[in-house]
């Protein structure tokens, strides 16, 4: 079978997939972006279902690399809809031509390193070959599903739909009893509107979580044209702030206000919406008696909306506030005043198996019609793993990283014997702890600064030191270690899988504003921490 020759092969169509692909075609590179789906849109081609929004602001869930193509778009809602992102990255991608070098419904099954080459050698499920200097994962941080294993799963005779690969067409839960398994940020979403619909509505809840109201609204006319005048703070916003959107904080720690005031800022966070519970004091990640204090806050919250105590204490988060993803809802916690809403705490009565009328918990069974897995994914190595990555000399990326449990990296963005392969929002970068769309542009920037110093100084290929990995670990353990992150089990760590805990922390927590300085200085240092071999090791 014939090779397809590439400068550039790019796994992924969501927004870093389409961002590395208008970079590089614009250096005058022949790239090739392989996608699963029959279209754009990432992670918001699959994620249909009911109340799927975005948690950052709409106006900074975009690019800004184009203040022209950032002026042609209008956000609809102040927090948009599934179907309106996916929108707009039809519209990226119709605006910058890109389809023409996008492969769709098309999966890498395996891509080798070839020592004698100098190129990776990619294979699809589509039979093809493929090589290519450079090998790109843009597959995201939240793509793989997760179902645990249920025992009994296949028997069941009623519908089954998992929050992250839902149908395109309306699911219609009119009159049936559904159970739905988690209730993180999709099972948060989905569970008010699916309850308006259903006879019955049971949640299956491992661990209750804190969720802040959205308050979204549609954006007004003059509120786009305000967004769109203020172009240069969002795009500042992108290169200045931890998380690359603009949040509100007092500037202070909790500590340093009175009770009163504690109290009368957090009420104003929660009544304008949104993610400003983890901002509105500087030290709500680092300081315990401080992160009670917004923890409590939340809990007190849920004490005066749900109206069966027993019920609202069994939906109090336990844990450091921020330490989990925090969720925004709409009308959330209002669910459960409604007849038709049951609670299950798996602590107390867990989950046997699946039947094929329901699910068998230790004490009973729940008859339902349809059942929805909100649980999660295999968060930041799985959508990497799940590619047969082959670096130097047949070494595995998986057996490399222990199935994902030993992350090693530098920066988040290359691995040491895995030359030119590059990852966008990889593990131990910032990713999922920042405005998404801010972080896949520093990460493109950078690794197009990159190819571009390669291509102009005749540099075959580039890979980081085992040094390097060492100490980028090391440093990202120890920001870590300052913060309340370690204290608390999640799938930042890897623990929603099976409990078990990464070794090591496998996010920068130091801000992408810091992080970004980092990736700057290696690079003007003339990549600082990499081995570079000249291509003319091959003649």
């Amino acid at each position: 079978m014939e090779t397809k020759q590439f400068d550039a092969i790019v796994v992924g169509a969501g927004f870093a997939g389409l961002y590395m692909l208008h970079k590089l075609r614009g250096r005058g590179l022949n790239v090739r972006v392989i996608e699963a789906a029959d279209g754009v849109g990432g992670t918001w081609y699959w994620s249909r279902y009911p109340g799927a929004r975005c948690d950052s602001d709409s106006i900074y869930y975009n690019f800004t690399f184009s203040e022209d193509l950032y002026k042609k778009w209008r956000w609809p809602e102040r927090y948009s809809a599934q179907p309106d992102i996916l929108r707009y990255l039809n519209f990226v991608a119709d605006e910058l031509d890109l389809r023409k070098d996008i492969q769709f419904e098309t999966r890498v099954t395996k891509a080798s390193f070839n020592d004698d080459k100098k190129v990776w050698e990619i294979e699809t499920d589509t039979k093809e070959k493929l090589e290519a200097k450079y090998f790109i994962s843009g597959v995201g941080c939240l793509s793989t599903t997760n179902i645990p294993p249920f025992v009994g799963v296949e028997t069941f005779k009623g519908e089954k739909y998992h929050t992250g690969r839902w149908p395109h067409e309306k699911v219609d839960f009119t009159g049936k009893r559904v159970v739905i398994i988690g209730n993180g940020s999709s099972g948060v979403q989905a569970m008010p509107l699916i309850a308006e619909e259903a006879k019955e509505l049971t949640l299956l809840m491992r661990t209750p979580h804190y969720v802040a109201e959205a308050r979204n609204h549609p954006l007004t006319k003059e509120q786009q044209d305000e967004a769109m005048a203020n172009y240069e703070d969002i795009r500042d916003s992108f290169l200045t702030t931890p998380g690359g959107i603009r949040m509100y904080t007092t500037g202070k720690p909790a500590t340093e206000l009175t009770s009163e005031d504690q109290k009368k800022e957090l009420e104003y966070v929660w009544k304008t919406g949104g993610l400003a519970l983890g901002s509105v004091f500087t030290d709500v990640g680092v300081n315990k008696e401080s992160n009670f204090v917004v923890s409590q806050f939340v809990r007190d919250k849920i004490d005066e909306i749900v109206e069966d105590e027993d019920t609202a204490k069994v939906l109090h988060p336990d844990y450091y506030i921020t330490t989990k993803r925090l969720i925004i809802g709409t009308n959330y916690y209002e669910i459960f005043n409604r007849d038709n809403v049951n609670l299950v705490t798996l602590k107390d009565n867990p989950i046997v198996r699946i039947v094929e009328n329901g699910i068998e918990l230790q004490n009973g069974t729940i008859e339902c019609d349809a059942i929805v897995f909100a649980t999660g994914y295999d968060s930041m190595t799985g959508s990497i793993l799940r590619m047969d990555i082959l670096g130097r000399d047949g070494q595995s990326l998986r057996e490399k990283w222990e199935d994902g449990k030993v992350v090693k990296t530098y920066l988040g963005l290359s691995v040491q014997n895995f030359p030119n392969f590059f990852m966008v929002t990889g593990p131990q970068s910032p990713s999922v702890l920042t405005n998404m769309p801010s972080a896949i542009e520093q990460h493109v920037d950078w690794i197009d600064r990159c190819i571009e110093y390669m291509e102009e100084n005749n540099i075959q290929l580039i890979e980081a030191t085992e040094e390097a990995e060492v100490e980028w670990a090391k440093q990202c353990d120890d920001i870590a270690n300052q913060t309340l992150f370690p204290y608390t089990n999640s799938w930042y760590t890897g623990a929603n899988l099976d409990g078990t805990k990464r070794s090591g922390f496998v996010i920068f927590v130091g801000g992408l504003n810091n992080y970004r300085k980092i990736c700057d200085d290696v690079a003007d240092k003339n990549y600082e921490g990499f081995t570079l071999d000249a291509a003319n090791v091959l003649n």
